[in-house]
């Protein structure tokens, strides 16, 4: 079975190429084909940068199910190459901001491209972990999770600090993957068996 540290370090490796090389193959679904078959409309896929189609790699269409109002801060943790972030600053638009946060270096470039390319100066993406949130007590109003769970055995300390984050009042969405039973010992000693 993989140790907290060896599984961080294959979740993150596997994210950063799917960054780099979008169209290549990973143990997951990549790309903007797969975020319409989420739910993304392709109109509003068409409206936003490639760069952050082309590498998303969550599991639902979060930042369009979330109850989002203008002017609220949002924390989009996970964010990737920031498709839901990019979605998110739109809603709760130039009065709000959004605060994307993911420890890929190479999604948060690709994050950082796309937001200058969509001329999104309400988002900004940082370096940081989410069970040690590089965010003050109470500053979130709304936070987005798109897939996170299931690919840090730390769950109990990432809900914790999303519970510090988040101001009293404010509101979680989530979207995660959930085994409706235990897999095999084989299977769940496989790195690959995180992401599929």
């Amino acid at each position: 079975m993989f140790n907290g540290v060896g599984l961080r370090d294959a979740v993150c490796a596997a994210y950063s190429a799917a960054a780099r090389q979008p169209a290549d193959k990973h143990p997951f679904p990549v790309g903007r084909e797969f975020a319409e078959s989420l739910g993304y409309p392709a109109e509003l896929l068409d409206s936003l940068p490639d760069s952050a189609a082309d590498a998303f790699a969550g599991v639902s269409n979060v930042a369009l199910f979330a109850e989002i109002n203008v002017a609220c801060t949002i924390l989009d943790l996970g964010c990737g190459a920031g498709l839901d972030a990019l979605i998110a600053a739109r809603r709760t638009g130039p009065s709000g901001r959004v605060y994307g946060v993911d420890f890929s270096n190479s999604m948060l470039e690709r994050a950082n491209r796309a937001a200058r390319e969509a001329g999104a100066y309400n988002v900004e993406f940082m370096r940081g972990d989410a069970e040690q949130l590089p965010l003050p007590d109470g500053s979130i109003d709304i936070a987005l999770t798109n897939g996170i769970f299931n690919l840090n055995h730390r769950r109990a300390k990432i809900f914790s600090e999303l519970a510090r984050v988040v101001r009293p009042g404010g509101t979680m969405f989530g979207a995660e993957l959930i085994l409706v039973g235990p897999r095999p010992e084989n299977e769940r000693t496989s790195a690959t068996n995180w992401f599929a």
